[in-house]
């Protein structure tokens, strides 16, 4: 799981449906949510959270997805097992880790140092704690 600090910077509610929106780093970032705790306000510090295996690496990425969180990133570490690979990727200031099939990881030809674009479905995005 990769957890890291956000700013709360929009809420958007519509019947029992919130889409916050988030500053981490230098990336903006949305989580859909049924249900806020009542300390989720505006301006907010929270750590977020994401499973490993919720973040999609995509290499030389160009065209539409309805993915909310596409973060452009590099490879700064791959760890190969039997059948999953766990990628550690960074930018400047943030870092998220994907695990992936380790099949995925040489059909997309995947190596440290490469640039990919991080995917994160807005619903498997999750607030660890408001701070």
């Amino acid at each position: 799981m990769s957890q890291f600090r956000a700013t709360i910077t929009n809420i958007q509610t519509n019947s029992s449906i919130n889409i916050v929106t988030f500053k981490a780093a230098s990336f903006t970032l949305q989580m859909m949510s049924l249900k806020l705790n009542e300390k989720v306000t505006l301006g907010s510090e929270v750590i977020l959270g994401v499973k490993a295996s919720s973040v999609a690496v995509a290499k030389e990425f160009h065209g539409l997805l309805s993915y909310s969180n596409q973060l452009p990133l590099q490879i700064d570490k791959i760890q190969d097992g039997e059948l999953l690979c766990s990628i550690q990727l960074r930018s400047d200031d943030f870092n998220l880790e994907s695990v992936i099939t380790k099949a995925s990881k040489e059909r997309m030809c995947l190596s440290e140092s490469d640039r990919v674009t991080a995917l994160i479905k807005s619903s498997d995005l999750y607030i660890v704690e408001v701070l």
